[in-house]
């Protein structure tokens, strides 16, 4: 059987976002854009007030006879279990009761005629508390014997003595901030009541099955009664992984007990406050290393606040320690993680999920032996780089090195040498304006590492005239997920892309999803939709080759179908099948090979394959100031043979600038009292247009094909290129470093912020 796939819209080809128009013209139809049933509802939540205490009374009376109230909610009222802890380690509760353990723990719920009314009534709540000591970052939580949320994990290889036998040892320590993930569209949930115990939940969720089995749980029902429904989201970002659960389990538990539609949407500032962050880090790490800069042994402790609860803790900082090597081979290693409990938030995945965090460790550690040998960092990056048949921290085997060349082709289109030594001249002449410019890889594995995550569904229909239903267990967020899918099926049916709807995702059709998270999106669900359209077409083709007689290899499925020397319309042939009862219907799976994880040993190959980058960034500082702009950034990325290389570019270039964001601007900071006090635009700073390097040069290696047998050997794009931030970071510090000449690493902490690049050269002067 062979497939005619010149067709418009196949995969490889740039096609424009699906939802793209729908987002320019607002047409596009997110969770609030729902029409609303006669007789909707609306919560909205009571938050405590204190960072730790115990709530000895709570009178909400004037709460209940507020105007327009209909329903107050607390942990009294939860039929089944009054938990919605993503790991089953029941430490986060729907409604905190008696016990509260951070400023803005949802304690009680309001539902009202409107949304105004239901926010008014909140604050007639009288609640007061016995307040209980408190930590609220993970040294003082540490010292204060606050404990794990979750079992830390330790990962080592080699022999530790080599730390010893090395001619030069160093050690520091690095303060990673966390990050806010700032999704345009905020957490929302739309619950609608149906019979007996049925709900159906449209939700702006990155994980539905999470979700259907929240709210079962929580309502004391089985999954089968519960629907979730999402046909887009306006940014997730891992923020929409586990914490959608609270508001989707709010929203169908208050449905069901009014038997009225009910929708729950937060205030951004209470968004920001109730709902978990990237985790920030303390990182104490010492290096051996040799005259060369050659990297002899690494150890590392990572303290990361977590939070109230677990959450996604200990999957976040097993990452964090898998990335820890970024791009290096650490001939001896022993890394430890510290997931430390904390009267904060629930810090939950984003972007990276811990990556990020480990692999400025990696980049810190370069720089430090860079300025102690008094050498180009760049030098010792690729003296240090793994080559093929070394084994991370983990002991996986390193097989699909290509950073040697993404780093011969970037320092060439980047002009890097030269424009170093630019720099240097430039800063040896004084003045208020300091430049840096860094380049920096990124090495980072694939796969959930929790394996039984990698399956996925997917669900393909052929109408009777022709047109494609398609569906699949990922969910669209803007990263053009459902474009790539549909792609894939265009090309394996050998049909133009026009005949395809991609469709809502929803509980109903592809069961037991796992999250679009881990940059999976596209290799999960496109090999699953690639199984149905296999299915669809060995059936299509056995079908005409005995109906005209001829053998199947003579039979092409596509816009012209031919069975011999015939051809056919699709759409008729689609019809003649649908006529002689042939099944046009096909449930696609896929599960990742090859993979698999001992945590207890710290052992395995938790990743399918390494996806690889580069980035080099210029930077220049006002040293009156600590304020700077980004001149340039060069990036070079792999993603293997690209889905579509217009979407792929795109991922790669907000990822690039979040990723600076998190290291540069995005400051999260909590009062004495525990209170998050950046939870608004205007006092939590994203990076703006005008944030962007003034000169942005983003390419894809064309050339790289994934070697393991991915979606069209296709690699993930979603993650690995937010690492290239970093390039900025570095950067700084170099800029930084010109006040002494080079001397000493200026070592600072993220996010480099310019009142903290301005007190680094204030050190130096």
């Amino acid at each position: 059987m062979k497939q005619d796939v010149q067709v418009k819209g196949a995969a490889h080809s740039s096609i424009i976002h699906d939802s793209a128009v729908k987002h320019v013209t607002g047409r596009a139809d997110y969770t609030d854009d729902i029409a609303e049933p006669v007789g909707t509802l609306h919560a909205y939540l009571g938050l405590s007030t204190v960072a730790h205490g115990r709530i000895t009374e709570m009178d909400l009376t004037a709460v209940r006879t507020a105007p327009g109230v209909h329903l107050v909610l607390t942990a009294d009222d939860i039929p089944g279990v009054n938990d919605i802890s993503p790991n089953g380690l029941h430490d986060d509760p729907v409604f905190a009761y008696p016990e509260v353990q951070f400023h803005g723990q949802p304690i009680f719920a309001v539902i009202a005629e409107t949304r105004d009314q239901a926010r008014r009534a909140c604050q007639l709540a009288r609640v007061t508390y016995e307040q209980l000591p408190f930590a609220l970052d993970a040294i003082s939580a540490r010292d204060a014997g606050m404990g794990y949320v979750t079992k830390p994990l330790k990962l080592a290889r080699g022999d530790m003595a080599e730390m010893a036998r090395a001619p030069r040892r160093l050690s520091g320590r690095l303060t990673v901030g966390g990050q806010e993930h700032f999704y345009l569209e905020s957490q929302i949930a739309f619950a609608i009541p149906g019979e007996d115990e049925d709900v159906i939940i449209h939700t702006s969720t990155q994980h539905p099955s999470e979700v259907q089995h929240m709210v079962a749980h929580v309502l004391g029902t089985a999954a089968h009664s519960v629907v979730v429904n999402v046909r887009r989201m306006g940014g997730g970002f891992g923020g929409k992984e586990t914490q959608m659960n609270l508001f989707s389990v709010i929203a169908a538990l208050a449905a069901k007990k009014l038997h009225r539609a009910v929708k729950l949407r937060p205030d951004r500032d209470d968004d920001f406050q109730i709902t978990g962050k990237r985790h920030d880090f303390v990182i104490d790490y010492e290096v051996g290393y040799d005259d060369t800069g050659k990297i002899h042994a690494v150890d590392g402790d990572f303290y990361a606040r977590c939070g109230f609860s677990a959450d996604l803790s200990g999957p976040v900082t097993d990452r964090a320690l898998f990335h820890a090597d970024n791009a290096y081979y650490y001939p001896a290693v022993e890394l430890r993680s510290h997931p430390i409990k904390t009267n904060t938030c629930s810090n939950t995945a984003f972007r990276g999920f811990g990556g990020p965090q480990g692999v400025i460790m990696a980049e810190r550690v370069v720089e430090d032996i860079a300025y102690a040998l008094g050498r180009d960092p760049l030098e010792i990056r690729k003296l240090n780089l793994y080559e093929n048949g070394q084994l991370t921290p983990y002991h996986q085997e390193v097989e699909d090195q290509i950073l040697p060349r993404i780093f011969e082709e970037l320092e060439a289109s980047s002009d890097y040498h030269a424009r170093r030594q630019a720099v240097l001249d430039w800063n040896a002449r004084g003045g208020t304006i300091r430049k840096g410019i860094a380049l920096t890889p990124v090495k980072f594995g694939i796969s959930f590492t929790a394996t039984w995550f990698n399956q996925a569904g997917a669900l393909i229909h052929l109408y009777s005239d022709g047109s494609i239903h398609l569906n699949h267990g990922g969910t669209e967020m803007g990263q053009g997920l459902n474009t790539k899918v549909a792609q894939v099926v265009a090309e394996a049916l050998g049909v133009d892309i026009a005949r395809i709807k991609i469709t809502k995702t929803t509980t109903e059709k592809v069961p037991n999803t796992s999250a679009t998270a881990a940059s999976s999106g596209s290799d999960l669900n496109g090999m699953a939709a690639l199984d149905a359209c296999n299915q669809l077409i060995a059936r299509l083709t056995a079908f005409a080759a005995e109906a005209k007689g001829v053998p199947p290899e003579l039979v092409t499925i596509g816009e012209t179908t031919r069975i011999g020397d015939q051809e056919f319309p699709f759409e008729e042939f689609i019809k003649t099948a649908y006529m002689a009862r042939i099944q046009l219907s096909a449930a696609g799976f896929y599960k990742t090979p090859k993979i698999h994880w001992n945590r207890d040993t710290g052992q395995g190959r938790p990743f399918y394959y390494f996806a690889y980058g580069a980035a080099c960034a210029e930077v220049a500082v006002d040293t009156l100031t600590g304020e700077y702009v980004i001149e340039r950034a060069d990036v070079l990325h792999d993603v293997g043979r690209s889905l579509n290389p217009a979407l792929d570019k795109g991922q790669v270039e907000g990822a690039f600038v979040q990723g600076t964001g998190w290291l540069t601007s995005e400051e999260l900071w909590w009062d004495a009292k525990g209170q998050l006090k950046t939870h608004a635009p205007s006092t939590y700073k994203i990076p703006l247009a005008s944030d962007r390097p003034k000169v942005f040069n983003v390419a894809l290696a064309d050339w790289s094909v994934n070697r393991e047998n991915t979606i069209k050997r296709s690699k993930a794009v979603g993650e690995p290129p937010f690492m290239l931030g970093i390039s900025v970071f570095q950067a700084l510090n170099m800029a930084v470093a010109s006040f002494n000449d080079y001397a000493e690493n200026p070592r600072i902490d993220a996010p480099a912020t310019p009142e903290r690049v301005l007190m680094a050269i204030e050190r130096l002067r």
